[in-house]
């Protein structure tokens, strides 16, 4: 049995792992690498044949573990790719949203390649790394399973996929594997979520482990545990929209983090601890989304169920509306009451978001309240690190709205969280972990503490491969 590590190796983006028992070559996710620096078309460029791969097993459906399918199967993979069934829909949403951002970027591309004619340069045009062609063919080899049913490949190998909280659907997959009459065991955490999370179910401990490939994102960072998150958002939406008339508007990812935070202002509302105050989700692809999650209510969490059962639907609320068309987008920017505005992108970085900012950046009645992880260089991360000018949609426009965060919505578990994670597995059964997914101090920040407990730990190099 072999293991490469082909991506996330030694950063964040990318998850892409190869295993080989008995020239069977099975890879764990897909990830497109959008590390800085990066060539997006350079996710064209594999390390191996795709041809080759036999199967391709899928952990959940966010972007950088999913995002480079359908370039597999361009390049001619054409295997099953096991997952559960919310990963297969949300993978498919995802994945389209993918094709709408390279397409706006090849006529953004173009227009800049007019101009530069025009002056004399030279331009190369930006390609699509995809098209919706390869997302439909991606789409039809996907076989959905079932948590906790262990899925027989061959004679020779038997897959389990195990809830881990972090995104609906996310699953850690445990391989038992006999070679050379041996059996052994191998397993891939995919993300590892949070406990008590909003609509997901708490990750679940791995059973007898051998070999763990386990991510590090969170690796010597802890969450704030000081607060809940219900008191958090209570004293928000006070500040902002009722001890003044303000607007409340708050970045968030589309899939994900808006669910959990809509029921979150749901249960808040359904108990009238806050007068009733207009919600706007203005993102068509949270809606889709929020769909997606209604489809798949088995897989929410039993607090989700258990409110449905009593309330209704937990995506939905007296105050609450869902804008689709662009036009209901603008017309948000007449209504001069108190309300909250909840849009992606997460880290500001284009989306509907932009517009609601480059309308209030400006409003000292305005609070902008983050509640996920900014990457460096984006337009979110300078308004947080204090920026009092920034340019938006072209223009230099000064920060006079407040500015506010909180990480209790995050969907990644922290260093307590995968130490925990780590040291449930029996360890007369662990022999070695292999840390992926996560800046290097992260990764090093975790080997020490596992190394405290007599936990053999590498940090793989991207495509060294460990014989087992």
């Amino acid at each position: 049995m072999k293991l490469t590590v082909w991506g996330a190796a030694e950063q964040v983006t990318g998850s892409m792992h190869l295993l080989e028992i008995n020239n069977y070559k099975i890879l764990v996710d897909c990830g497109l690498d959008h590390e800085s620096g990066v060539d997006l078309g350079a996710n064209e460029n594999f390390p191996f044949s795709p041809a080759d791969i036999n199967l391709v097993v899928l952990t959940h459906a966010h972007i950088d573990h999913s995002g480079n399918i359908p370039t597999l199967v361009k390049a001619g993979f054409d295997g099953q790719i096991l997952c559960t069934f919310p990963t297969a829909d949300l993978t498919q949403l995802l994945l389209s949203d993918s094709v709408n951002i390279f397409l706006r970027k090849q006529e953004k591309s173009k227009g800049r390649k007019k101009f530069n004619r025009r002056k004399g340069h030279s331009n190369s045009n930006s390609q699509p790394l995809y098209l919706y062609k390869h997302v439909n063919d991606a789409a039809d080899r996907m076989v959905p399973i079932a948590y906790h049913k262990p899925f027989k490949i061959n004679n020779e190998i038997t897959l389990t996929l195990i809830p881990t909280g972090h995104l609906l659907g996310a699953a850690a997959v445990h391989f038992t594997v006999i070679e050379d009459g041996e059996t052994k065991t191998i397993a891939f955490t995919g993300d590892i979520g949070r406990k008590d999370y909003p609509v997901l179910n708490n990750p679940e401990y791995l059973p007898a482990t051998q070999y763990l490939v386990c991510e590090s994102t969170y690796g010597g960072r802890y969450h704030s545990d000081t607060e809940k998150l219900k008191d958090v958002l209570i004293k928000t939406i006070k500040e902002a929209c009722i001890d003044q008339p303000g607007r409340l508007i708050i970045p968030a990812f589309s899939v994900g983090r808006t669910q959990s935070l809509v029921f979150s202002l749901n249960k808040i509302f359904s108990d009238r601890e806050l007068p009733p105050i207009p919600v706007f989700v203005d993102s068509p692809m949270a809606t889709m989304a929020t769909d997606i999650y209604r489809k798949h209510q088995a897989y929410v969490s039993e607090e989700s169920r258990s409110f449905y059962k009593k309330n209704g639907d937990e995506f939905e609320f007296e105050n609450l509306s869902y804008v689709k068309e662009l036009k209901e987008s603008r017309e948000i920017s007449d209504h001069f009451e108190p309300c909250i505005i909840i849009s992606s992108a997460g880290m500001l970085e284009g989306g509907r978001i932009q517009d609601h900012l480059f309308n209030n950046i400006q409003n000292f009645y305005a609070t902008i309240f983050f509640i996920g992880f900014c990457a460096k260089g984006t337009l979110g991360s300078r308004l947080l690190r204090g920026d009092s000018i920034v340019n938006i949609k072209g223009r230099e426009l000064s920060v006079f709205a407040s500015i506010k965060k909180t990480d209790l919505l995050s969907g990644h578990g922290d260093h307590g969280d995968i130490m925990d994670y780590i040291t449930n597995i029996p360890q007369n059964s662990l022999k070695q972990v292999f840390l992926v997914h996560g800046e290097l101090e992260s990764m090093k920040a975790l080997k020490a503490d596992l190394n405290e407990k007599n936990i053999e730990v590498a940090i793989p190099k991207k495509g060294l491969t460990f014989e087992m």
